[in-house]
């Protein structure tokens, strides 16, 4: 069970998204909606939107992950299920992995979905968007992981969201330069295998060691 409690968890927190579904949808809502509003802006030269097309992208994905995750363990907390999790003989690191788990597939799924709609908005080349959508897959993860330890540190401060934007934004600027440098990359003709193995190398790092310090932000924030 020690190991299964990870999805346990993940199926726990999926299943209780399905009775928000509204606020469930917010990340997508916000990504589609943000992301399409540039042309207006900016203006709608082709050629101009296709460059800067990576970036926008990469950040309203970044922006969107970090809606919900002042609301990730608040619920808990209230009802008192947190507590019980903590004091169970269960592993916290991987009760927090699984709540991240659940959050990226609640919002980090949904934008990899609506990505290739996005990119074929900007005009983006196939190949371009094929390399948008697993520069996706890769970082996404990383968000969640990350926005995860910052939801934990505040969790019971007042401006708890503000303060989880200051506290994980500067840690998910990596994330945005090689996902947005890999798109641009191959749009220029060149490879993207150097930032796609950066991004990797950052899922794996944040997937080891984010849950490590979830859990211990998890005891710290129950115990004040």
């Amino acid at each position: 069970m020690t190991a299964g409690i990870l999805f346990v968890v993940a199926a726990r927190d999926l299943k209780l998204a399905r009775r928000r579904r509204i606020e469930a949808l917010l990340p997508v809502v916000f990504f589609v909606v943000a992301a399409s509003l540039y042309p207006f802006g900016v203006g709608p030269e082709p050629q101009m939107l296709r460059e800067i097309a990576s970036g926008i992208v990469w950040v309203c994905a970044l922006l969107a992950a970090m809606l919900s995750l002042n609301t990730l363990y608040v619920a808990d907390y209230a009802d008192g299920s947190l507590e019980q999790m903590v004091l169970s003989r269960e592993s916290l690191v991987l009760i927090a992995a699984g709540k991240a788990l659940a959050h990226w597939v609640l919002t980090g799924v949904p934008l990899i979905l609506a990505s290739p709609l996005i990119g074929l908005f900007f005009g983006m080349a196939s190949s371009t968007i094929a390399v948008m959508t697993l520069t996706l897959l890769l970082g996404t993860p990383v968000l969640s992981l990350l926005g995860s330890v910052g939801a934990a540190l505040t969790l019971g401060l007042r401006s708890g969201g503000v303060l989880i934007l200051l506290l994980v934004l500067p840690l998910c600027i990596p994330v945005l330069i090689f996902g947005a440098g890999a798109v641009t990359a191959v749009d220029s003709g060149l490879s993207a295998q150097g930032h796609l193995s950066l991004l990797g190398a950052l899922l794996l790092v944040s997937g080891l060691g984010a849950p490590l310090a979830t859990a211990a932000a998890l005891r710290i924030s129950i115990a004040s």
